[in-house]
């Protein structure tokens, strides 16, 4: 239907072992969810930033808070497999555009596979 496109994506912030069980029922994107990222910096500068650990596979970005008025932005990268992204959330602290960001690791349900 016409509001497929409008399905958010779901992050998940769990543990490793609760990762683990989810990732047998369900194919997972695995990702770090950044924050703190200054206004300037694009999904360019985040993929040149974060393809040093691995195969990127989605970059989003998006304002953190509609509401307030921080110069800051919240993105989104998944990488393909569990361990890049892993490797990724390990070699922080991150520094994005000059600016020390927070990054953390998250999973989200695979969008693109059909449901049934």
């Amino acid at each position: 239907g016409e509001n497929e496109s409008l399905k958010e994506r779901v992050y998940i912030f769990l543990p490793k072992k609760h990762r683990t069980a989810l990732a047998k029922k369900y194919k997972l994107d695995h990702g770090l969810v950044i924050k703190d990222l200054s206004t300037n910096v694009n999904e360019g500068i985040l993929q040149a930033y974060f393809r040093q650990w691995g195969s990127i596979t989605h970059i989003k970005k998006s304002p953190q808070d509609s509401d307030s008025k921080s110069a800051s932005a919240l993105g989104y990268v998944s990488f393909s497999s569990e361990e890049e992204a892993d490797t990724a959330d390990w070699a922080g602290p991150h520094y994005i555009g000059g600016m020390e960001v927070e990054a953390k690791r998250v999973v989200s349900l695979k969008m693109d596979d059909p449901e049934g």
